[in-house]
């Protein structure tokens, strides 16, 4: 039998992280009002291409104006400290 690791995981390994984006806008009929979209999703940082993808499309398709898009990203697995505990030759 064969064993794959998790599409996920690998992607993971590969520096995807958890991203949010809060993307502040204005719609065309209420221009004074500063509203707000909130979204999570798996990104790479530092070149974020599914979020340019996404506000490629809104740019596109969406009337909404941007006003501001405010990013958050950590990575979901990251390297972890190792201390050496030496107790009767065993390694804890």
């Amino acid at each position: 039998m064969t064993r794959t690791a998790d599409p996920q995981f690998v992607r993971m390994l590969g520096g995807y992280g958890l991203t949010s984006a809060e993307v502040l806008y204005r719609m065309p009929d209420h221009p004074s009002f500063l509203q707000s979209f909130f979204w999570q999703f798996e990104d790479l940082a530092p070149d974020y291409p599914r979020l340019k993808q996404f506000l490629d499309h809104w740019e596109r398709e969406v009337e909404a104006a941007i006003h501001s898009v405010r990013v958050m990203h950590a990575g979901l697995i990251k390297p972890r400290e190792v201390r050496l505990v030496k107790d009767g030759g065993l390694l804890h």
